[in-house]
């Protein structure tokens, strides 16, 4: 009988390891298909880029008007975009921003507050025709800045928005400065809404500051606005540090169409 036991324990323990075998391979086959299918049906991930496609940043170098852009793409970005990626005409849900402040969150001091005359009724019109640059005048001292406060007031079309974020990248020529991601959220449709962005800024090597004064409006930033991870907006600016004479004092703005 001990015999026989240990001869039915032993065909169990071979029958098991059998049995796993092909239950790997078996796993193994699945996984093959399904990584197949799922390349060869081109399923996306959560930003709408295929990781079997062509590279971030050729799929921006390559992009065309109404080509869709992603979030990843954007951020992958090793300069200043020649172009804008998007049309005027892809802010179908009608988003337009009526304030924007900057403070030192240190002294509490107002920098810069831009407004724009918005009407009491918020229109649902597509504005086709609107800024999309800006050039900023700042003095010396702002590059000495360690954090600041950004509000942006906006209203918003018929249309609601899913995740809207905001993503910044800043250069200085070639210089990566900063990326700046926000999710700004969820907002209702028919509504106006506040929201302050805080920017912790970079510790810049004293010869990049003295190069960034010395060398008006090659600081330049990109600003890209997504709603359910799809391009809608794509501002852009240009910074001067450079010491501003009298003449030009308080005119800290250049709004370009």
């Amino acid at each position: 009988m001990e015999c026989d036991e240990e001869d039915q324990i032993q065909f169990d323990d071979e029958d098991f390891q059998t049995q796993n075998k092909e239950d790997q391979q078996e796993q193994a086959e699945e996984e093959e298909e399904n990584g197949e299918m799922m390349i060869d049906g081109g399923l996306e991930d959560w930003d709408q880029f295929n990781s079997a496609g062509p590279s971030l940043v050729e799929a921006v170098a390559e992009w065309s008007p109404g080509g869709p852009v992603a979030p990843q793409q954007v951020l992958q970005l090793d300069g200043y975009t020649k172009n804008y990626l998007c049309l005027p005409e892809d802010n179908i849900y009608n988003v337009s921003f009526s304030r924007f402040k900057i403070r030192d969150l240190d002294s509490g001091a107002v920098i810069l507050d831009i407004k724009k005359h918005q009407p009491t009724e918020i229109q649902d019109i597509i504005d086709c025709d609107p800024n999309r640059f800006i050039q900023y005048h700042f003095s010396p001292a702002f590059l000495a800045l360690r954090e600041i406060g950004a509000t942006l007031e906006f209203t918003v079309g018929s249309k609601a928005l899913n995740c809207f974020r905001l993503i910044e990248r800043h250069f200085f020529k070639n210089l990566l400065l900063k990326t700046f991601d926000f999710e700004i959220g969820f907002c209702i449709p028919h509504s106006r809404n506040t929201c302050e962005h805080i920017y912790c800024l970079p510790d810049l090597e004293p010869h990049v500051v003295e190069d960034m004064i010395a060398n008006p409006f090659e600081t330049r930033s990109d600003s890209f606005y997504f709603v359910n991870n799809k391009l809608i907006m794509h501002h852009k600016a240009e910074y001067s540090f450079a010491a501003q004479t009298d003449a030009s004092r308080g005119n800290n703005v250049n709004s370009v169409g």
